[in-house]
C-alpha cells in the first residue's frame, strides 16, 4: 500500500538535520551525505521526482573549522559559525551532485519571505524554475544575517513552509531516530515506533516530553510542529532515519519503516 501511495507523490522536499549530516566532533560526514545524495539522485533519476533540500549543518560545520566545541549561544557567534559553515557545506553538495551528473542552487531564506506577498512570489518562482531546469534548490535559513524577529527558529519548520510554497506532496523528514515513539527513546530502552499518524493531536504530547539533542535546535517537537502544517494543509509527511542504509529508497519502495503522518481529515 505504502509503495502506491509514494508513487504518487511528484515533488518532494527533504529535510536533513544536522545529527544525521555532522559527527561528534560537527566534522561533516562526508559518508553519509554522499549515501543521501545517492539516493536522492535515485528519486530524481528512476522515480521522476521533483526534489527540494532543506538542509542544517551549516552552524556545526562552522563550529568545526572555528574550532568550537560547545553550541555558542551570542547570536552573533552563531551567524559567524553559520557564514562559515554554510560555504563548506555547499560545496561537499556540489561536489557529490556533480559526480553523479546534477547541478545544485542555494537558496537562503528567512520567515519574512514567507510574510511579503512580492518576496514570496519571488521565492516561489525561482524555486520553481530551478526545478524547471533539472536543478536541485538546496535551502537553509540565513543564519548569518537572521535575526530573531525573522528566524524560523529551526530547519523543521522552515521545510514546512517551504512544502506549501512548492505545493509538494510530501515532507520528508530524515533524522537520525527511527521516527515517532511512544515514549522517549533515550529515557526507555523497550520503544515501540509509532508508523502512522492520522490525528496528530494525539501525539503532540509525545512529541513535547522529548528534547533537542546537543547540535540540533528543534528535537521531536519541532517534528511534530511540522508534520502538523503540512498535513493540515493536505500534504504527507514522513520521519525516517538517515543515518540507517538506503532508507530513502526503501521508503519509496514501500517498506514500513519510519512514521508516516497522512492529511487532515483523510
Amino acid at each position: 500500500m505504502r509503495e502506491n501511495l509514494f508513487s504518487e507523490f511528484k515533488r518532494i522536499v527533504i529535510k536533513i538535520g544536522t545529527r544525521v549530516l555532522t559527527l561528534e566532533n560537527n566534522r561533516l560526514d562526508t559518508s553519509i551525505i554522499e549515501h543521501i545524495v545517492e539516493q536522492v539522485c535515485y528519486l530524481i533519476e528512476e522515480k521522476k521526482k521533483e526534489v527540494i533540500i532543506v538542509t542544517s549543518g551549516a552552524i556545526a560545520a562552522g563550529m568545526q573549522v572555528l574550532g568550537w566545541k560547545r553550541r555558542p549561544s551570542q547570536i552573533n557567534k552563531l551567524q559567524a559559525a553559520a557564514s562559515v559553515g554554510q560555504s563548506r557545506l555547499m560545496r561537499v553538495y556540489e561536489r557529490l551532485f556533480k559526480e553523479e551528473g546534477l547541478n545544485v542552487g542555494q537558496i537562503l531564506l528567512t520567515r519574512d519571505i514567507f510574510v511579503i506577498p512580492e518576496r514570496k512570489k519571488t521565492a516561489k518562482e525561482t524555486l520553481l524554475t530551478l526545478l524547471k531546469f533539472g536543478v536541485i534548490p538546496i535551502i537553509n535559513e540565513n543564519d548569518s544575517v537572521a535575526v530573531e524577529e525573522i528566524k524560523f527558529g529551526d530547519n523543521d519548520i522552515l521545510a514546512a513552509f517551504v512544502t506549501d510554497l512548492v505545493n509538494a506532496d510530501l515532507l520528508l523528514i530524515v533524522t537520525d531516530v527511527d521516527g515517532l515513539y511512544r515514549h522517549d527513546p533515550k529515557k526507555k530502552v523497550k520503544n515501540n515506533i509509532i508508523h502512522e499518524v492520522k490525528n496528530i493531536e494525539k501525539v503532540e504530547k509525545i512529541a513535547n516530553s522529548g528534547e533537542p539533542g546537543k547540535k540540533g535546535t528543534g528535537g521531536m517537537k519541532s517534528k511534530i510542529e511540522a508534520a502538523k502544517f503540512v498535513t493540515q494543509r493536505g500534504k504527507y509527511c514522513l520521519i525516517i532515519n538517515g543515518k540507517k542504509m538506503w532508507s530513502i529508497k526503501k521508503a519509496f519502495k514501500g517498506e514500513k519503516i519510519g512514521t508516516i503522518f497522512y492529511p487532515a481529515g483523510g
